[in-house]
């Protein structure tokens, strides 16, 4: 294929940015896999062989978003005011359901690092290993890292999970064996509805099962009711700005 026809291919422009994005993550969870054991424990070490993930996500970062400008003249994201407040107002919602489990942990007062049953399942946990910036004594390293990790959720997450799971595959599931395109943003069906929301559960970790499930429905509802791709962005940016807000603040460094 050629390179000009890569370029107009329109579903290869909302599939790749995701599949290169999580790829890219899969190397990061091997190579900190391998290297929990080895290096995170040797303060003597270079904070790259320490903390892979402080790299990798710029990388994955930097991957992802040059694939969406390389295909951004594919993408059905008009300016929509009212949809746009619409889906923000859904994303203030949604994430306040997804770190409610917990907040309730330390609400409750609890004690124990990882509670077990009913508890676990709705993501009752401290939620506090996770990314850190605090790992840098500069400041400048910390801000570094801290703006791609917000760029990494807040515009490029965004855009690259929405265009997948609403933009192409909700269509794609109305009319697999004919022309999906053709098939109006937002056209509801319970198939399309079932399996997206499924895939966004199971692309989480257990402790976010419960919140993914209300989460894939908000902004199925989002997608159905406005009718614009761009609202369905509007409202993960939203919320993945807030739960980075939140993990900074309360060192719930588990949710990102």
């Amino acid at each position: 294929m050629s390179l000009a026809r890569f370029r107009r291919d329109r579903t290869l422009a909302h599939v790749v940015p995701l599949v290169v994005f999580m790829l890219a993550g899969g190397i990061l969870t091997i190579v900190t896999g391998s290297l929990d054991g080895l290096f995170r424990d040797h303060v003597y070490l270079s904070w790259w062989r320490r903390y892979p993930e402080h790299w990798i996500y710029p990388v994955q970062t930097l991957m992802a978003g040059g694939l969406l400008v390389l295909w951004w003249r594919h993408y059905e994201l008009r300016w929509e005011p009212r949809k746009f407040l619409f889906g923000a107002l859904l994303g203030v919602v949604g994430i306040g359901i997804w770190i409610l489990p917990t907040q309730l942990y330390d609400w409750w007062g609890m004690k124990e690092a990882e509670p077990g049953g009913w508890k676990q399942a709705l993501g009752i946990l401290p939620r506090r290993e996770g990314f850190d910036p605090d790992i840098f004594e500069s400041s400048a390293a910390w801000w570094t890292a801290t703006i791609f990790r917000m760029l990494r959720a807040v515009v490029v997450v965004s855009l690259v999970e929405e265009l997948l799971w609403r933009g192409f595959l909700m269509r794609f599931l109305l009319n697999p064996d004919g022309d999906y395109w053709s098939k109006p943003f937002g056209e509801p069906s319970w198939k399309s509805y079932l399996i997206v929301t499924a895939l966004v559960v199971f692309i989480h970790g257990p402790a976010d099962w419960a919140a993914a499930f209300v989460w894939g429905t908000l902004m199925y509802g989002c997608a159905v009711w406005t009718r614009s791709l761009g609202a369905c962005v509007v409202m993960h940016a939203v919320a993945n700005f807030l739960m980075g807000w939140y993990a900074l603040s309360f060192g719930k460094y588990g949710l990102w």
